[in-house]
């Protein structure tokens, strides 16, 4: 009374639009890739060898904005003095960015 019958469809034949119907998607992984994760990449393996190449003396840029100059460099962490007579000890993956020589006394 209530519930209508219901009746089974016909098999769909197989076609070619299964492919078709994926294609989309693989067309928004391959955007993805190229848009997001290999830019993410390439910055990461920039970071990773910057931070490698660190040397005493290099003038830096941390990530809360301090700039400073190497004074001491270990595995994990780096000493920067940030004034004459004050240093500070952070981790060398809290350097953000490396600067030219020179430029803490241009600023």
């Amino acid at each position: 009374m209530f519930i209508s019958p219901a009746y089974a469809q016909a098999a769909g034949s197989p076609s070619g639009s299964d492919i078709m119907t994926f294609l989309p998607m693989i067309a928004i992984v391959v955007v993805f890739y190229f848009l997001l994760i290999r830019p993410q990449q390439k910055r990461a393996k920039e970071t990773k060898a910057m931070l490698s190449s660190l040397q005493k003396g290099d003038e830096v840029v941390t990530a809360g904005g301090v700039v400073g100059k190497i004074s001491k460099l270990s595995d994990a962490y780096a000493d920067v003095e940030i004034a004459p007579n004050v240093e500070v000890t952070i981790q060398r993956s809290a350097i953000s960015l490396l600067l030219p020589k020179g430029t803490i006394k241009t600023l």
